[in-house]
């Protein structure tokens, strides 16, 4: 569930709204924008995947409310992780994810993927 929207890091580009399927963000003129609708969180990522500040947080919990830390989060070099982990930070490499899709495959059993 997306739990933070980092005022000092966001740039304003509303990016996270657009993408969002489920219109959890509301738009704020010259702020980051808020989330509105938090219950209504899929917790897809999009949001954070596509965020070029780092400025956001989605914990894996989608059924509940997670306290976290801002300073913690960036501390702990979370923030932004999923995009490096996609290879869609600056510098990233899409490909590398390619080098671990036989885990994937391999957890989802014989005959079941690709």
């Amino acid at each position: 569930m997306i739990e933070l929207v980092s005022a000092s890091r966001c740039i304003e580009c509303n990016i996270c709204v657009r993408v969002c399927p489920t219109n959890v963000f509301d738009v704020v003129a010259d702020a980051a924008p808020t989330i509105a609708r938090q219950s209504d969180c899929q917790t897809c990522f999009l949001c954070e995947a596509y965020c070029p500040a780092d400025a956001l947080f989605v914990a894996a919990d989608a059924h509940r409310h997670v306290e976290v830390s801002e300073q913690q989060l960036a501390a702990d070099g979370i923030l932004g992780s999923y995009r490096r982990s996609l290879g869609w930070s600056p510098g990233g490499d899409p490909a590398a994810l390619h080098e671990t899709a036989h885990v994937l495959r391999r957890m989802a059993g014989p005959g079941t993927i690709g």
